[in-house]
């Protein structure tokens, strides 16, 4: 077992599994490993066993956790018979925010209704250090969700729960004084509320039962009859709901799933697949990424693969970077101080330590404030807490290769934080900031105050009779089978570290808003009919990467699950799959539990319609790129639903060309848009090819066009096809490439106002 992950048994069967599981390794044949000081909040010496020795004592933990699960089940609510006594009318694989919600609803619903946890705690991200809520829009969020978040209000309204500060100091941007809701929150205080509405619901939970992944799942003409664990214990119910972040119950149920970025055309969208020319999260300043500076032949630094980064907009087995989310403190009495992981290499660190030195710091930029004077602090700028490109294999990986990858991930993230507090050539100031701050002694205390949860943003995606895609955020497709509303940008963070034209670099970072909440379909949550008619995936749910990162949001998941456990309930009173349930009767029950499933608030449009446009109009979709574009809908008056920046970087290697055919020979106006501001170049030139040559023509994008965001760049005469390139060369600011339009004169007349 994970040294940094230690298992433990239900209070009550402690012993010599708890005594063994704190100290051993998950998978036999490892020889060596570390108790963790991350873990004990102390120096601690490398233990080491043979072979033998540690298949016997796994085998010891093993035996005497079958032994345990057949015979004690921990409830957070009424006691209940053993699990592999009866079958149960729903069953929930998977203790995350979602899980919780599930069950909670389904014993509302009044089925029986069985939890399962393959770790100790329940809450997933919500109770794992991920306190600074990402909602998009909290009117989107009701039920269940709504109910936790003001549950956490009701906690910090009592004088008692402020040990560290002044309720009257605190300041959460997420909060307002006049909401029933609090949206920020301390870790331990997520899972308690996690526990009473469990416990209220009278919901059963075993804890540390994890799914055997090679034969767990047992099915019958089209269903799951009973799941099996790795301990031997045999589940058995008429329906069942994956809950976890990796999609363990959905992949071996043998449903259709997705890892990694489909390629844009597979869904016809823009932001998919290999992205570059994102300017968040990105190195601002050029670093070498070899081991001796300037020579290649010396190899490059940890961290960064030698290989293709890939073409853009292509499809990749990739998958975008995890880290932990850390609960700091600056209050000296509630501090354990940065541990030294074994295994720490100061190597590891020289990229970030030569991105100092070129004069950037803000790894350490994102730090929300929580209450009593702790954070939840994320991954921020080029060199962070997230560590990209090494979790490739966790997804589909078997439990010794996640533990693998989980302690790689602790080792980095430690290592990094000692680093920076620690390692004399970093800058003294950048020391002490760093060195104020500590893990919490009264968070995480069984795991030395480092979360026990990492922060899974995306492993397997089901792939339904419905995909989530970019098109549903943007507004382009409204799905008319709603069980929940998303709002959240459409956020991937990085996913690989390459070298280009020598120095290092970071891509797959999209950040793309700028859309009202919008309706996630029923049908994404369940499988095609012809694999599995009695499972529901409401957290792996179906749904491309790039929305993938739109829904993944905890309030999100815990509104899934409530609808899956909802729908769960009609599939099993009205006797049919859950492809074929009565969805008026699903949708009415939803409304009557307050969850929300249509945006009724202020819209936040898109840009202008292309096909509200007169003539042959080309949005940036259809240019053919050079170089690596931005892209953005934060500045309005824009065609379609983004545009492409070139990141005022790398002048004179970026351009955009648009192709076209005419219908006739004849006199046409050609009209670029784009979106102004201060900021834009005042010199773009822009080429025009038409039946007698070449014609540049310079814009001004800081400057309106008479008709606003549209210019004319004059007319042409095209006797079949045309052309029209922005470049880079030369200018003094961001270029904006958005929509070219192509007006016959003919048609002139009906043209008003750049339509």
């Amino acid at each position: 077992m994970n040294p940094a992950q230690p298992k433990y048994s239900p209070p009550y069967a402690k012993s010599l599994t708890a005594y063994l599981a704190a100290r051993l390794p998950c998978a036999p044949g490892r020889k060596t490993f570390s108790t963790a000081p991350a873990i004990l909040g102390r120096q601690s010496k490398i233990l080491i066993f043979s072979e033998g020795e540690l298949i016997l004592m796994c085998n010891l933990v093993r035996l005497f956790k079958a032994a345990c699960a057949l015979s004690l089940i921990l409830m957070c609510g009424a006691a209940d018979s053993r699990p592999a006594d009866k079958e149960y009318d729903i069953v929930i694989y998977g203790g995350t925010s979602g899980g919780a919600a599930a069950a909670i609803q389904a014993s509302r619903m009044g089925k029986s209704v069985l939890l399962i946890e393959p770790g100790k705690h329940i809450g997933g991200l919500t109770s794992g250090a991920l306190g600074a809520t990402d909602i998009g829009n909290k009117k989107a969020i009701g039920g269940i969700s709504r109910e936790f978040y003001q549950r956490v209000k009701q906690h910090y309204l009592k004088p008692e729960s402020w040990k560290q500060q002044k309720a009257e100091s605190y300041r959460g941007r997420r909060n307002t004084g006049t909401e029933d809701t609090m949206w920020t929150f301390e870790p331990h205080v997520a899972e308690q509320i996690y526990h009473d509405m469990l416990k209220e619901a009278k919901v059963p939970v075993v804890f540390e039962e994890r799914l055997n992944l090679k034969s767990g799942v047992t099915k019958k003409e089209g269903r799951i009859v009973a799941i099996t664990m790795e301990s031997g214990l045999v589940v058995r119910g008429k329906m069942f709901i994956d809950t976890t972040y990796e999609g363990d119950l959905m992949a071996v149920a043998g449903v259709s799933y997705h890892v990694g970025r489909e390629a844009n055309s597979v869904y016809k969208e823009t932001l998919n697949g290999v992205q570059f020319g994102q300017r968040h999260h990105q190195f601002r300043v050029p670093v070498d990424p070899y081991m001796t500076p300037g020579d290649p032949k010396s190899g490059l630094l940890p961290g960064i693969h030698a290989g293709s980064a890939g073409e853009q907009g292509a499809g990749d087995n990739r998958v975008q970077a995890y880290n932990f989310r850390m609960c700091m403190t600056d209050v000296p009495e509630n501090q354990i101080p940065w541990p030294k992981p074994a295994g720490y290499d100061p190597l590891r660190y020289e990229l970030l330590l030569r991105y100092i030195q070129g004069g950037v710091w803000d790894a350490l930029g994102s730090i929300s404030p929580m209450p009593n004077r702790k954070t939840d602090t994320n991954n921020n700028g080029g060199f962070s807490t997230d560590n990209i490109g090494m979790n490739y294999d966790y997804p589909d990986g078997d439990y010794a290769t996640r533990d693998r990858i989980f302690q790689e991930h602790v080792t980095y993230q430690q290592g990094m934080m000692w680093f920076l507090a620690n390692d004399s050539r970093v800058p003294e100031k950048i020391r002490k900031d760093v060195s104020r701050w500590g893990l919490c002694k009264d968070e995480f205390p069984e795991t030395g105050g480092w979360s026990h949860q990492m922060y899974i943003r995306e492993a397997r995606r089901l792939v339904a009779g419905y995909v989530m895609t970019q098109h549903n955020c943007q507004g382009r497709e409204v799905a008319n089978d709603p069980v929940g509303l998303a709002a959240y940008t459409m956020d991937s963070h990085n996913t690989q570290r390459f070298v280009h034209e020598g120095r290092a670099l970071n891509e797959g970072d999209v950040q793309v808003g700028g859309f009202s909440p919008y309706p996630i379909s029923y049908r994404s949550l369940v499988p095609k009919q012809a694999e599995c008619t009695n499972l529901f995936v409401p957290v792996c749910l179906s749904a491309s990467h790039i929305s993938y990162g739109s829904i993944r949001m905890e309030p999100v998941f815990m509104v899934l699950g409530q609808s899956a456990a909802t729908a769960a309930a009609h599939a099993i009173d009205e006797k049919v799959a859950v492809q074929q349930i009565d969805y008026k009767k699903l949708q009415a029950r939803l409304l009557a539990d307050k969850q929300v499933l249509e945006w009724t608030g202020p819209v936040r449009g898109s840009g202008r319609s292309v096909k509200s446009m007169a003539g042959t109009v080309l949005d940036d979709t259809q240019a053919k790129l050079t170089g690596d574009w931005g892209t953005s809908a934060s500045a309005t008056g824009y065609v379609g639903h983004q545009y492409l920046h070139d990141g005022n970087e790398e002048k004179g290697k970026k351009q955009a060309t648009f192709s076209w055919k005419v219908k006739e020979p004849g006199q046409y106006e050609v009209i670029v848009t784009y979106s102004t501001n201060p900021n834009r170049a005042t010199n773009v030139p822009v080429t025009i090819v038409d039946a007698e040559g070449k014609h540049t023509v310079r814009v001004n994008q800081r400057k309106k066009a008479p008709s606003g965001d549209m210019k004319s760049l004059g007319t042409y005469r095209f006797e079949k096809e045309g052309s029209l390139t922005i470049s880079t060369e030369g200018t003094d600011g961001y270029v904006i490439v958005d929509a070219v339009q192509i007006l016959s004169l003919k048609d002139k007349k009906h043209y008003k106002d750049g339509q």
